[in-house]
């Protein structure tokens, strides 16, 4: 199920359909990090919200660092142009997909595979707070996000 609700979002990414709360978005992140979160697509934008809203509704208790970290989640992904079509394809073909190390950066579809392996690693090393890297880096907070971000 996972991989058809890839699917359904980068269809909406390719629709222009996604519609984030980048408004709501603000109440929460740092500048440095908002300038991060708005190098996303609206289509990860409207799911880092989602994310974010729902981690919130489960652990109302949840620090500051990790609504922001779930916010960030997928700023990653950024790090080269991630196409709507090699996002269907490699969450069709996810298990499948060749092991291929993070660096040195691969053009064409080898680069999007590494998106895809590699965009947890990527954001982590663009996120400044360690607090908020912590929170996606170790648990219980990773896992928390992992599962919210997983139904999402």
């Amino acid at each position: 199920m996972p991989g058809f609700k890839r699917i359904q979002r980068g269809l909406r990414a390719i629709f222009g359909l996604a519609r984030p709360d980048d408004d709501w978005v603000q109440g929460w992140l740092l500048e440095e990090e908002y300038a991060l979160f708005e190098k996303l697509d609206p289509r990860d934008r409207e799911h880092s919200v989602l994310v974010a809203k729902e981690l919130l509704r489960r652990y109302p208790e949840a620090p500051a660092a990790v609504v922001r970290a779930a916010l960030l989640h997928d700023v990653g992904k950024t790090v080269r142009p991630y196409r709507a079509m090699e996002r269907i394809l490699t969450a069709l073909f996810e298990p499948y997909l060749p092991a291929l190390p993070p660096e040195p950066p691969l053009p064409g579809w080898r680069g999007a595979v590494q998106v895809r392996l590699h965009h947890e690693r990527y954001g982590r090393s663009m996120i400044t707070d360690p607090e908020v890297k912590r929170a996606l880096a170790e648990p219980p907070w990773k896992d928390r996000i992992q599962a919210i971000d997983d139904e999402y």
